[in-house]
Formats: structure tokens, sequence, C-alpha cells
């Protein structure tokens, strides 16, 4: 066999071993995301831990360990209560008569055709959430072998970030000059949807939801998690839960705790939109809210709940890697 023909039987195997990797990788491809994506968030607590412990396995295991105790222990105890919160809020919508309470509001405006159809538009979305928290249910033997995975790819992306980022590097078809560009853009960019709009999202999602219960709202568990998507996303935020949550209070009399739900949500809750996520997303990088927005929604229909992290990010990289190229020659952009 020639030199030729040994090059192309290499590159066809190859190839095929790329195709074979990818279908046995990809059932379980947003979980070794997920996992990827915990690591990043907890490096920083875990380069603390290595610090004093000094010694990789153990540092990695007690992180390990304090995200099964912040996250996958609560879950597991909250899901019994959700689960009847959803099956309780889904039951009530369906006694609600939404074309007598549009009447109510716009007497006028609101022909009977028109009610009609926002009754069954709202109908619809509330049976087709609730089917996909049945088939969720239904899927809780998967979902745990998913989070087996998470736990194990988040292990080991901590404890091996140092050889990974190297590995990754080494496989670049970048320049240095234009690797050493992108690698600080990924990272900031990274940051600011991560930090700045996850995990900050999810922090005012859950001071709402404290605020629910402690003002006395019904299925305040349940409005938590809402308030939560609504604060990730960008334009919507937490108040899209707190203001009609207020509203119903005042409207069942309740004033007292009405006007102390509006003062705690405009004082404790929007202070983190109006302070902390502008100082971080604008220290970090000047990605657009536009992007981001479109990254999250698309992402969510493509990726499912991940894609709230995925989407803006692949569109942000997709940006970076246009922009890299446009600023520089041809020659210098790859090695």
């Amino acid at each position: 066999m020639d030199k030729k023909s040994k090059k192309i039987v290499v590159i066809i195997s190859i190839v095929l071993l790329l195709l074979f990797s990818v279908l046995i990788i990809w059932p379980i491809a947003l979980s070794v995301i997920s996992g990827l994506i915990l690591a990043y968030i907890f490096y920083p607590v875990y380069k603390f831990v290595l610090k004093l412990v000094r010694e990789k396995n153990i540092s990695a295991l007690i992180i390990l360990l304090l995200t099964i105790f912040i996250i996958f222990i609560p879950l597991w105890f909250l899901f019994p209560v959700v689960s009847k919160q959803v099956f309780d809020a889904y039951i009530y919508t369906q006694n609600i008569d939404f074309s007598a309470l549009f009447k109510i509001i716009l007497p006028e405006t609101m022909s009977k055709d028109t009610t009609t159809a926002i009754t069954n538009f709202i109908s619809n979305i509330v049976t087709s959430l609730f089917s996909k928290f049945s088939e969720t249910l239904l899927n809780i033997p998967n979902l745990l072998l998913q989070a087996a995975v998470i736990l194990f790819v988040f292990f080991f992306a901590m404890r091996d970030a140092e050889k990974l980022e190297e590995y990754v590097k080494s496989i670049s078809p970048f320049s240095y000059e234009i690797e050493r560009d992108i690698s600080k853009q990924f990272k900031d960019i990274t940051s600011s949807v991560i930090y700045g709009h996850i995990v900050l999202g999810a922090i005012q999602g859950i001071l709402t939801g404290v605020g629910l219960y402690i003002f006395g709202i019904p299925n305040a568990l349940l409005f938590t998690i809402i308030a939560i998507l609504a604060a990730i996303i960008p334009i919507l935020g937490a108040w899209l839960v707190w203001i009609p949550a207020a509203i119903y209070l005042l409207i069942q009399g309740n004033t007292t705790a009405g006007i102390g739900l509006i003062l705690y949500g405009a004082i404790l809750v929007s202070w983190i939109d109006n302070i902390i996520l502008p100082y971080i997303v604008s220290r970090k990088t000047n990605i657009s809210s536009a992007v981001v927005l479109a990254g999250m929604i698309g992402g969510l229909y493509i990726f499912g709940i991940i894609g709230l992290i995925l989407g803006p990010l692949i569109l942000s990289y997709f940006i970076i890697l246009l922009d890299a190229y446009k600023d520089k020659k041809l020659g210098k952009f790859f090695k």
C-alpha cells in the first residue's frame, strides 16, 4: 500500500471513529456538558479548598459532596412538594373561567371569539406544561442515571481542569495570538452568562420565593421555580411573579401583606438587577442582551433547560470567532 492510500485509510478510520464516538456520547451529551458547567461554576471554590487541603482528589470530593448537599439533596426532598403543587395548580387552572375574567377586566373590547381563543390558548399551554411534567415523572430512572453522569464529569473536570485546558490548546488550529485573545473572550463571556444571568437569576428567583412564602402566597415553591426561570431570561425578570402575587394579595383584601411584598420585591429582589448584574456583565464583556435572549430561547427549544446556558454561549462564541477572523489576516489566523 502506497503512502497516499495509507493516508486515506487513516482519515477514513478517524472519521468513522469520530462518528461512532458521537453516537456513543450523544445520549449523555447534555449531562456531560452540565457537569462541565458545574465544574466551571465551582472551580474558584475548588481552588480555594485546594490551597487548604493540598490534595486534588480530596478537594474535588469535598466540592462534589458540597454540591450534592446544596443542589441534589434539596431537589430530592422538594420534588414531591413541587409535584403536588403542580397537580394542584393544574386542577385549579382547569376550574378557572378565563372568559368571565377577561370580561371583567376588558368588558367592552373583548369579543366572544377573542375570549374563547385566549382561553383555549392558555388552556393548551397549561396542558402542555403539565404533560411535560408528567413525562418527567415517568422518566425518573433515566434522570437518576443522567445525574450520576453529571456528578462523575463534574468531579474529574474540576480535578483535571488544567490538563483539560492544556489539551484543548494543543489541538487548537489557531495561532498563539488569536488563541490567547479568543481564550480570554471565551472566559469573559462564559463568566458573564453563567454568573451574570444564570447564578444571579437563580438567587433572585430564590429570594422571590422566600418573599412569596413569608407573605402567604399559595404554592410558593412552584412560583419560585417560575421566578427563577423568569429572572434568568433577559428582559423578563422575577417581577413577573412577585408583582402579580402582590396584586393578588391586595385583591384578596390582605393589604399589609400586599404592600409588604411590593416593598420586599422592589428593595430586596430588584437591587440585583439594578446593581450587581450590570456590574458583573459590564465588567466581563459587552455581550448584547439580544444575543443572550435569542440564544436562551433557541437553546431552550433545541437542548431543553440546559439550553438556557448553551444557547447564548454558542452564539457568543460564534460571534467571537467571526470577529477574530475579520480582524486578522488569514495567514495569521491559523497555526
